[in-house]
């Protein structure tokens, strides 16, 4: 197919609008073309007095594509992509044993997928519970500040993200992300998730696709352990023989770790069981929210509350002192979220349904740490992110509320908790902290130096009465498991994968690992 790129349309001026004007740069009439659609779409309000979608185009012909990519009109952008058909030659070694994957996130789900789609016998692990078990575990805690350590925001069917905004965004630019996307479309969701160059299907959408998901695993042939703990490895001479889980040895040459990045225990015992690890830079800080609608307001200008526009959203960043402070998971109309996964410590997250129609955007407001602030030993970090999550449990009262202040306060080096016109909508409700007393001086100077900088690029991002809320602590792995171009281990037959392993950041790149991993053992192994 053809991808014309760079068709710009009016706000609300529809799909057949950008079809048209890149037809008709081609100079071609539609019944001269087979398919024409709208591959991708993005919102551009940069120039807010000129806010128009920036659209690629999709287009098959009947004849030669390639002499268009060729010999383009003039002042037309065209890329041939010849058509991709994701196909995997099955290797013949033996495998004895079925392939365990150990967790039920998007890297797992899609690596058992694709090994049960393929007649491969697969077992997955999932510490958490089913969806509709999960559900309820997180409203309890939500409402009543009964945490399950095993089931909750971080760890139950779905993995972390179940519980976000269900974005689809990456930064990779790999050819499986188009697979991933038909995927989660042929299970429920919504079919503009392929067209947006920002695709997300929403906490509440969410839950369905993954729920359809696990039942084609399960037709294909595959089986969903819930409420089942990867406890122990069997190593011998280097090679994976069998896994442990909830005190029952289950024989396995080969295991898919897809953890996530908050199975600190399981990372503590692959440290015991001697497998190669190494601390990984990740990111803290706070989670920011406003209004929306003033969000709205500093990104679309006079055209703010227009119908043809979508909730503002924004991804801010700057580097200073070679040390990055960005927004991270944004979430517009939205909630700051209670996501503690162990007794006695605070973690926000954030989250929005399909709709985004909440009063208040959000974003994690992160700086960037590495091993230089933590440690040199593989679990360093993991100890640094439990601390603060600690101390912020103390700080806001041990009742699971969270510490906050009022942007005007944090910016003037003071605690305060002025509530005006944003009212914090994290659930377990929120109490006055002083985060200079909670977080590192390099992360609050760097908070402060982002905080005015991000103002002067939206404005408004640093409103006196903005709130903040603590600490937010998982956005990502903090160890990484080395692996070989094979994807293994220098333990034989463990393939560390997705975003707890360091190999991901997100749904869709975790995903495209997990295809990716259990890709290279169908490509070695016979069913």
């Amino acid at each position: 197919m053809l991808l014309i790129s760079n068709i710009k349309t009016p706000p609300g001026s529809g799909d057949g609008a950008a079809v048209e004007k890149a037809l008709s740069r081609l100079g071609l009439k539609p019944g001269g073309v087979k398919e024409a659609y709208v591959y991708k779409s993005s919102l551009d309000a940069r120039r807010r007095g000129e806010i128009h979608l920036v659209s690629t185009v999709a287009v098959r012909l009947a004849g030669d594509e390639q002499r268009f990519a060729v010999h383009p009109p003039r002042g037309v952008t065209i890329q041939y992509r010849p058509d991709e058909d994701f196909t995997i030659q099955k290797g013949n070694l033996p495998c004895a044993t079925p392939v365990v994957v150990a967790g039920f996130g998007p890297a797992g789900i899609f690596a058992a997928g694709l090994l049960a789609r393929q007649g491969y016998r697969v077992i997955v692990l999932e510490r958490g519970g089913r969806m509709e078990d999960r559900v309820r575990a997180v409203n309890g805690f939500w409402s009543r500040g009964e945490l399950d350590p095993n089931c909750n925001v971080q760890f139950g069917e779905g993995g972390a993200g179940t519980f976000s905004d269900g974005k689809l965004t990456t930064r990779i630019h790999d050819p499986l992300c188009r697979y991933v996307l038909e995927r989660f479309g042929e299970h429920g969701a919504p079919a503009e998730t392929l067209r947006r160059a920002k695709p997300h299907i929403g906490t509440d959408l969410l839950r369905g696709v993954v729920c359809s998901m696990r039942e084609e695993i399960i037709r294909n042939g595959g089986e969903i352990r819930f409420n089942t703990c990867l406890t122990g490895l069997d190593i011998q001479n280097g090679q994976l023989k069998a896994v442990e889980v909830n005190g029952e040895k289950i024989a396995c040459s080969r295991l898919i770790l897809a953890v996530g990045h908050s199975a600190r225990d399981t990372f503590e015992m692959l440290r015991r069981a001697g497998v190669p690890m190494e601390p990984k830079p990740f990111s803290v800080g706070v989670r920011i929210e406003h209004l929306q609608t003033d969000i709205d307001r500093g990104l679309y200008g006079e055209m703010a509350g227009s119908p043809f526009l979508p909730p503002g959203e924004y991804q801010l960043s700057h580097r200073e002192n070679g040390r990055a402070v960005y927004t991270f998971c944004m979430c517009p109309g939205g909630l700051v979220v209670p996501a503690a996964s162990e007794e006695g410590g605070i973690v926000t997250n954030g989250m929005s349904e399909y709709r985004r129609d909440r009063d208040n955007a959000n974003a994690a407001v992160a700086v960037s740490v590495s091993s230089a602030d933590f440690g040199p030993d593989p679990l360093a970090g993991m100890a640094f992110q439990r601390e603060l999550e600690q101390r912020a449990f103390v700080a806001a009262g041990k009742n699971w509320r969270a510490p906050a202040a009022d942007v005007g306060s944090f910016l003037e080096g003071r605690p305060g908790l002025k509530v005006g016109k944003v009212t914090p909508s994290y659930a377990l409700g929120v109490e006055k902290a002083d985060f200079d007393r909670l977080l590192p001086s390099f992360v609050t100077d760097m908070l402060r130096i982002g905080l005015r900088v991000f103002d002067r690029k939206l404005p408004g991002f640093a409103a006196p009465d903005a709130i903040l809320t603590g600490v937010e602590t998982r956005t990502s792995s903090p160890v990484r498991i080395p692996r070989g171009e094979d994807f293994q281990s220098a333990v034989r037959g463990l393939y560390p994968c997705g975003e707890g392993a360091g190999y991901a950041g997100g749904i869709m790149s975790a995903a495209v690992d997990g295809l990716r991993v259990a890709g290279a053992i169908i490509s070695e192994y016979a069913e």
